[in-house]
Formats: structure tokens, sequence, C-alpha cells
């Protein structure tokens, strides 16, 4: 469905037309919505941090909880040669908390436009506002969760008096490269898992199984045939960019974290493009 605005009489006309054949109109209107969505999107962030943590006994603590018991976890099965990952540039329990962090960013971009939808369903059927809010709402929960947990992870640095240089500055870079890449799979799988609740149950299977052949409680191996799983696996190299940034170790090539970044910006406007088209269909079928 196509809408139109009329810039004098503040007049919305929808269209039957394909957003696709008019795609001057397609990226003026999402420009718009973007910009319209802030204060929705603001909102809708305030009201879903409110209902995640108000109705708990531990409140902000559950932030920590999942990357410190898995630091603990695999600290204590690597002493104990259980699991052996031989040397790291910093203290492993450090690489595992810092590997944890980034790798969470990613789960929670990825899991933040399925989960935003399911927390708005009642008001998408019932009102008519910039969906670009919902994504915007869920980008904002995922920011304030990373900062949270960062917390933790200074603690960590201060203790094991991990120097920190001027390669840091790169490490935002990595940050928003596996948000951006979390939103791109998250906006994909969107549409289908709107209608279907198999994808958001089988997201926690793939992302469990994804955790243990991505490189963040362990180097990125080199051997053939590990390391040809990391190299087809997208999110080893951003990962590895911003921890080596925040650990102050220059082992990246910026010429290619920069095309991985650019050919990421053009699937991330691509999944935004299907993501604007899917939505009145989706919605369609709710109100069905």
């Amino acid at each position: 469905m196509n809408k139109q605005n009329n810039k004098d009489t503040n007049i919305t006309i929808y269209s039957s037309e394909p957003l696709l054949r008019h795609p001057k109109k397609l990226f003026l209107g999402m420009y718009r919505d973007l910009l319209i969505s802030k204060e929705l999107a603001w909102r809708l962030f305030i009201r879903n941090i409110s209902a995640m943590y108000r109705q708990t006994f531990l409140g902000y603590i559950w932030a920590f909880l999942p990357p410190i018991v898995t630091t603990l976890v695999f600290t204590f099965l690597n002493s104990q040669k259980i699991f052996h990952v031989g040397e790291t540039n910093i203290p492993y329990p450090a690489y595992i908390l810092l590997g944890t962090l980034l790798w969470q960013v990613f789960v929670d971009a990825m899991n933040s436009p399925l989960r935003s939808f399911n927390q708005s369903r009642s008001m998408l059927a019932k009102a008519n506002f910039p969906r670009e809010s919902l994504l915007l709402a869920g980008l904002a929960e995922v920011i304030f969760n990373f900062f949270i947990r960062l917390v933790l992870l200074f603690f960590v640095i201060i203790y094991y008096d991990i120097k920190i240089s001027m390669l840091i500055l790169y490490a935002p870079l990595g940050i928003i490269s596996l948000l951006c890449l979390g939103m791109v799979f998250g906006l994909l799988l969107l549409p289908v898992g709107a209608l279907y609740r198999d994808i958001e149950k089988g997201l926690y299977i793939i992302t469990s199984a994804w955790f243990f052949v991505t490189p963040v409680v362990y180097p990125a191996p080199t051997k053939w045939p590990a390391s040809i799983i990391c190299d087809f696996n997208p999110v080893t190299p951003l990962l590895d960019f911003a921890r080596n940034a925040f650990t102050g170790i220059k082992s990246f090539e910026t010429e290619k974290i920069i095309l991985i970044n650019f050919i990421m910006i053009i699937f991330l406007l691509l999944s935004w493009i299907l993501y604007r088209i899917a939505m009145p269909h989706i919605i369609e079928r709710m109100s069905a």
C-alpha cells in the first residue's frame, strides 16, 4: 500500500499501487517517517524498559547476570583444561566478558525488530503511526542494555590493569557494525516471524549454536577446517575488530572492515525497504 502526504492540507492519501514503482516517494517517505518517529520511539523505549525491569525482584541485575555467568563457567572450564583455548592477548576472564558483551549486542539487535513488533501488536492493529518508531525503540533498548553491561567491563579492566590505547576510538565503529548486522538479520526475519512464532522460538536455538562457532570465548582458529567456519561467519571479523580495538591490539585490516560495513549498509537499506513493504500486509493479516 502506497501513501502520499499533501503538505498543504496534511491529508494522507492511500493507494494500492506498489511502493517500488515510485522509489523517490518511497525513500522520501522512509526519511520523513524516520524523523517523525523519534518522540514515539522514546515513549515506547521508556515503556519497554520499565516493563522489562519493573516486575522483577533483581531489576537491572538481570542485565549483568548473563555475561557474568558465561565468564565464570568458561573460566572454570578453561582452568580445568576441559575447554582449553590456549593463550589470549588479555587475561582470559576479561577476554570472555568482552567477547560476550559484543556478542550480546549482535544477538539483541537481531532479536530487536521482532521483539518490538510483538510488544506493540495491539497498537499496530488499532493505530496508524510511523513503523520506524518500533525499530528506533528497539535499537535504544539494545544500546541501553549494552551501556549497563559496559560498567561491568570497566571494573574488569581496572582489576586486571588492562592498558587502554588510542585504538579504543575504533571500538564504537565495531559496536555499531555489530548492531547494524544484527538489525539486517532481524529485519529480514521479521515478515515471517510476525506471522509464525516458530521463528522467535527457533532464533534461540540458532543463536545458541552460532555462539559456539563464533570466536566469542576463544581466539579465531587459523588452521583448516576450523578456520573456514570463521571465514564464512559474518560476525567474526566485526567482533574481533571491536575486541581488538578495546584491548589496543592492531591486528585488523581497516580496508576490509570498511568494505564489510559498506556492504552491510546496502543490506540494511534493502532490509528496511522490505520492512516498509511488508508491514501493511502483515498488519492486514493480523486484523483479518
